[in-house]
């Protein structure tokens, strides 16, 4: 069982979805960051769950949707640890996103 490790720019991006829901509502703002986080619980025995993310041409780059934002993940090592890239809302165009975001 791997473990799920996220990185700099995706706790980011949850605090910029959590300050972006608080204008109306701390408290939903908080339930949904925790929701968010709890979907890529998944991922700890099932590395492999999410689809490969189309449009980046990548097969180490897989995704899993949460409501309107994609989950934007790699598998890494033996162990089979998830690494969390980014959360990325769906209307948004990716490619710019995980670039300008992730430095991939």
């Amino acid at each position: 069982m791997g473990r799920i490790r996220w990185t700099e720019k995706a706790s980011a991006n949850l605090q910029s979805i959590f300050e972006y829901i608080a204008k109306d509502s701390r408290l939903y703002a908080l339930r949904y960051v925790k929701s968010l986080i709890r979907a890529t619980g998944k991922l700890e025995n099932l590395p492999f769950c999410g689809r490969v993310v189309p449009e980046l041409d990548n097969p180490e780059l897989r995704e899993v949707i949460y409501g309107n934002y994609r989950i934007i993940y790699r598998v890494i090592g033996k162990d089979q640890n998830v690494q969390i890239i980014a959360i990325v809302h769906g209307a948004r165009e990716l490619r710019p996103a995980i670039t300008e975001e992730c430095e991939l």
